[in-house]
């Protein structure tokens, strides 16, 4: 592994780099806030891709296709004269710090949950007017279902048990069934994904991984399955539902 100055010279090549492309580069001159955000997007979701694929070589290439978007607004910001990589890095230490009063002061806990409370508790202290506020609207809604739930435990409110968890389930679920108009069963469709996600939670499952996990599987044993129907000379659109589901447990042996 690189020593602490090695990693630290490796930075400011890149800072220097991104110095040279931003004056002489003409596709990196034109970006914007706006013209790179969906760009840092993709590669966040492709660095998850990296990540649930536990592909440590895509997970560094992926680090690094993200690391340059950083750099990269901060760099516009520097132009803008409104901050630099020293500020963000400075006021993430800061941010660090005061959130960590347990290793930097004299506070003392005795597990992660007191640590994750604590957390919550200080963003309070910060300016932030709600223990939600820090939720972003962009967030898919699963993974924005998973942080409200984790964001409200840290101030106490949470079932006690994952067997209370799945009870809030079963209840949701009976209302489901129940209601006809369907706009009411939209919602109490809603209310059932939002328990199943905080029976998850509670049980230490993300629900997010889970299910990326079962749609890799799927795709998976799909493509399996029309490449046998391919071999066989069949036509999948062609054929019935009890042949087709013939050819999936076949391709779910494979």
């Amino acid at each position: 592994m690189n020593s602490k100055q090695e990693k630290l010279e490796a930075f400011g090549r890149l800072l220097d780099i991104m110095d040279d492309l931003r004056e002489k580069c003409p596709w990196d001159k034109k970006q914007d806030l706006q013209s790179l955000r969906h760009l840092t997007l993709e590669e966040v979701y492709e660095l998850s891709d990296a990540l649930l694929e536990e592909n440590l070589d895509e997970v560094k290439k992926e680090l690094g296709d993200v690391l340059l978007h950083l750099v990269f607004y901060a760099k516009i910001g520097s132009e803008k004269e409104s901050f630099d990589i020293a500020d963000v890095i400075n006021s993430l230490n800061e941010k660090l710090i005061f959130r960590h009063p347990h290793i930097y002061g004299d506070v003392e806990v005795k597990d992660e949950d007191e640590v994750k409370q604590n957390w919550e508790k200080l963003k309070l202290k910060e300016g932030n007017k709600s223990v939600l506020s820090g939720v972003s609207k962009g967030t898919p809604s699963m993974v924005k279902a998973f942080r409200i739930q984790e964001k409200v435990k840290g101030i106490g409110f949470e079932f006690h048990n994952a067997e209370d968890a799945w009870k809030k389930v079963d209840e949701e679920l009976a209302e489901f069934h129940t209601e006809t108009a369907s706009v009411k069963k939209e919602q109490e469709l809603g209310d059932v994904f939002f328990s199943l996600i905080n029976y998850a939670r509670i049980s230490g499952i993300n629900p997010d991984s889970a299910l990326e996990k079962t749609n890799l599987k799927f795709i998976s044993r799909f493509q399996k399955m029309e490449n046998l129907a391919s071999e066989r000379n069949l036509n999948l659109s062609e054929m019935p539902l009890e042949e087709m589901d013939l050819l999936w447990e076949e391709a779910k042996k494979g």
